[in-house]
């Protein structure tokens, strides 16, 4: 500490040498490829890596690409995939072969391309994710969505993107409705239906009993609202993505992760350490029983 009396430096003599010995060196900047460089969200991650010291964009592949040439010679230490849903596995799975973890930020690669890039990952002892939204507002919408599924009986989902999405529902709406099912232990929400349907489909999808409704119109780039319904109430829970570089604080929280911790990760929740909302969720609703 600086004694502000005496205007010099307090510390003892052997510290001051051995500070001026031992300087700390600059963090190396973390080294990202990124495939579908070119696409909406691809450009704005690009951008990022480039404007920001903590990072090195040292590869930028688009779909029609030879990601694997792009890897080689690059050095990378993570692929951030924001690609199409037939590519994006296969993408991840070339950056694993080259001891790169895959970072997919991409929605509509299925379940069991999850499961395949978790265990690839594990084998390699590398960490890796596959997030559904990056956007700190829709993690948040979808934690306290889960706070919130124990204590109503209906509930649905309404998206809206873009109308060039190429997959519907979105992953974040998918997997909303699943970790709400989760949050409920599988317990399934009222969805009636109508006694007459006059044109087939107005109900939507449904997801053990939760109702998922898919827009897409020119406007929104990334939109959901949770409503859920009892006796004489209901409650929204509403998330609005107003521009695309709300994905890049997430994105760059996701690829520090999984260098530091090796992790696999599924949501942007894990990211940032937040507790688990379906854990939270029982407790609340234990509590208020008689």
């Amino acid at each position: 500490m600086t004694d502000p009396r005496s205007g010099g430096d307090s510390l003892p003599e052997a510290a001051r040498e051995s500070r001026a010995r031992s300087p700390v060196p600059p963090l190396s900047p973390l080294r990202v490829a990124v495939s579908g460089a070119r696409g909406r969200v691809g450009r704005e991650i690009v951008a990022a890596l480039e404007a920001d010291p903590g990072f090195e964009c040292v590869a930028a592949a688009d779909v029609d690409d030879d990601l694997g040439a792009a890897l080689s010679g690059a050095s990378a230490q993570v692929l951030v995939d924001f690609s199409v849903p037939t590519a994006a596995a296969g993408n991840a799975l070339t950056a694993i072969g080259q001891r790169v973890r895959p970072v997919v930020g991409t929605t509509g690669i299925g379940d069991a391309a999850v499961t395949t890039l978790r265990g690839r990952c594990e084998v390699a002892g590398l960490g890796g994710g596959v997030i559904p939204n990056f956007a700190l507002g829709a993690a948040l919408l979808m934690w306290l969505a889960e706070l919130c599924a124990g204590h109503f009986e209906s509930c649905e989902i309404i998206e809206s993107h873009h109308p060039t999405k190429l997959d519907a529902p979105s992953g974040t709406a998918l997997r909303t409705a699943e970790r709400l099912l989760e949050a409920r232990r599988g317990r399934p929400f009222r969805h009636p239906d109508p006694r007459t349907e006059t044109l087939p489909g107005t109900r939507g999808g449904s997801l053990g009993g939760a109702g998922v409704h898919s827009l897409r119109l020119d406007g929104p780039v990334a939109d959901q609202t949770v409503i859920f319904g009892a006796a004489g109430q209901t409650l929204s829970l509403e998330h609005r993505t107003t521009s695309r570089t709300a994905f890049v604080p997430g994105v760059l929280a996701a690829v520090r992760a999984v260098v530091a911790t090796e992790r696999f990760y599924t949501s942007l929740e894990e990211v940032l350490g937040l507790p688990p909302a379906a854990s939270l969720g029982r407790a609340m609703a234990s509590s208020e029983a008689p």
